[in-house]
C-alpha cells in the first residue's frame, strides 16, 4: 500500500519527462516509424533518468514509485508526441516478479533491469489459436529433472527481439486437469540470451504501426527449473495482478495521445484561415474538438481513480477496465477529429498526425478489446449472465 502522490509531485514528473522528451522530437519518431526501428536512445535516456525502473523498490536499485507515477511518465511521453510502447511492458511485467518471485530471482534480475543492463520487455501470452481465451493456450512446459522443456508458439509478442528476458505463460498441466480452465498454467522468466537459437526462434511481424512485434517459436527449449515464478499451476492468477496495471498504464498513454491531438487540433483551428476566417470560428470544427476535450477529461478522472486504487492496494478491476475503455475511445475520437481538422495536411508525415493516428488506434483492440471490457462490466459489475 502506497500513500497517494501529491499534485506537486506529479507535476514535477511531468515537467522532467517533458524536458527529456524534447530531445526526441517528431523527426526521431518518424525515422523510427519508417525503418520499423527500436527507440534505443530514448529507452536509454528513460533508464538513465530512473523512469524505466520506477516501480522497482529502492533496495534493488529502482525508484520505488507507484503506478500513478508510472502512468504519469507514460502519459507525458505520449502527450509530448512520442510513444511509450517500448517502455510500458517492462513496467507492468514487473508486478509478477515483484509480487511472486523469490528473493533469489529479485536479487538476480531487478538491479540489472533498474540500471538498464537487462531488459524485461517481452510478455509471451497470446497464441494464434487461443486469442483472448487464455485458458486454451497450447504452449507446454514439462518438468525434466532440474529443467523445464518448452514447446509451442506465441504471437504478437512485442519487443522480443530487443529484450533480454521474457515473462512466459505456459501449461504445466492440461486444461481439463484442474477445477477451473485457467488452472494448470505457470509463468517463467526466460533468459532469451541463453535460449535464442537453442530452441527459441523469433520472427518479426510487419504491422500497421511500429510496435516491434513478433511471433515466437519454442522447440524443445530447455530452461532451468528455477525459472519458474511462484508455484506451478498458479500462473494465470499471477498475471492477473499485472493486467490491472497494464490497463491503467495504457489508459494514461491514451490520455496523453488524446491531449496531444486536442492541442494540435485547437492550435491549427485558430491559425488556419479558409474563406477569410479561421476555421476554428466554425462550429463544425469547434464542437468536435470540444467534445473530444470533455471525453478526455472524463476518461482522465477514471484513469486517475484506477491508479490511486491500485496503489492503495484496493480492488480496481472494474475501474482499470473502464479507464482503458474510456481512454482508448477518447484518444481515437481525438485522433479522428484531428485528422478532419487538418484535412489533407494530416496525411503528410511531417505533421506526425498520421503516425499517432495509427498508433493510438491499437488501443481499442489491444491489449484487450473494447468488447471484452464491456463483457467484463456486464458480468462482474452489473451481474448479468456470462455471455461466453
Amino acid at each position: 500500500m502506497k500513500d497517494q502522490t501529491s499534485d506537486d509531485e506529479l507535476q514535477a514528473i511531468r515537467e522532467s519527462v517533458t524536458k527529456l522528451c524534447a530531445d526526441f522530437p517528431g523527426e526521431y519518431w518518424r525515422e523510427l516509424d519508417r525503418a520499423r526501428g527500436y527507440p534505443t536512445d530514448f529507452v536509454k535516456a528513460l533508464t538513465a533518468a530512473g523512469y524505466l525502473g520506477c516501480l522497482i523498490p529502492e533496495q534493488y536499485g529502482g525508484s520505488g514509485l507507484g503506478i500513478r507515477e508510472a502512468a504519469t511518465i507514460l502519459e507525458t511521453v505520449h502527450r509530448s508526441g512520442g510513444n511509450g510502447a517500448a517502455c510500458h511492458a517492462q513496467m507492468y511485467i514487473m508486478g509478477a516478479l515483484l509480487r511472486h518471485g523469490s528473493e533469489e530471482q529479485k536479487q538476480a534480475y531487478l538491479p540489472g533491469i533498474a540500471d538498464g543492463s537487462l531488459r524485461l520487455q517481452a510478455f509471451g501470452v497470446t497464441e494464434p489459436t487461443s486469442g483472448t481465451d487464455t485458458s486454451r493456450i497450447r504452449t507446454t512446459a514439462v518438468k525434466d529433472g532440474d529443467q523445464y522443456v518448452i514447446n509451442g508458439q506465441k504471437v504478437w509478442t512485442s519487443r522480443a527481439e530487443h529484450s533480454d528476458l521474457m515473462l512466459l505463460l505456459a501449461r504445466t498441466a492440461p486444461r481439463d486437469a484442474g477445477k477451473k480452465p485457467h488452472d494448470g498454467m505457470s509463468i517463467f522468466l526466460v533468459d532469451m540470451r541463453e535460449t535464442l537459437g537453442n530452441g527459441l526462434e523469433i520472427k518479426p511481424i510487419r504491422a500497421m504501426l511500429n510496435h516491434n512485434t513478433t511471433e515466437v517459436f519454442f522447440d524443445d527449449m530447455r530452461i532451468p527449473a528455477d525459472s519458474l515464478i511462484g508455484e506451478e499451476g498458479k500462473g494465470f492468477r499471477y498475471i492477473l495482478d499485472g493486467m490491472n496495471a497494464e490497463r491503467i498504464l495504457i489508459a494514461h498513454e491514451c490520455i496523453g495521445d488524446a491531449r496531444w491531438f486536442i492541442e494540435k487540433s485547437s492550435a491549427y483551428a485558430k491559425e488556419r484561415v479558409v474563406f477569410d476566417r479561421p476555421i476554428g470560428q466554425n462550429q463544425g470544427i469547434q464542437f468536435p474538438i470540444a467534445q473530444c476535450y470533455a471525453e478526455t477529461e472524463a476518461a482522465a478522472l477514471m484513469s486517475a481513480k484506477a491508479a490511486d486504487l491500485f496503489d492503495a492496494g484496493e480492488p480496481c478491476g472494474a475501474e482499470a477496465n473502464m479507464a482503458k475503455l474510456l481512454a482508448a475511445d477518447a484518444s481515437w475520437h481525438a485522433a479522428d477529429t484531428c485528422m478532419q481538422t487538418y484535412g489533407g495536411f494530416a496525411f503528410a508525415e511531417e505533421y506526425d498526425i498520421e503516425r499517432k493516428f495509427r498508433e493510438t488506434r491499437l488501443y481499442r483492440t489491444a491489449p484487450i478489446s473494447a468488447n471484452l471490457i464491456l463483457s467484463y462490466i456486464a458480468e462482474h459489475v452489473l451481474g448479468m449472465p456470462r455471455s461466453f
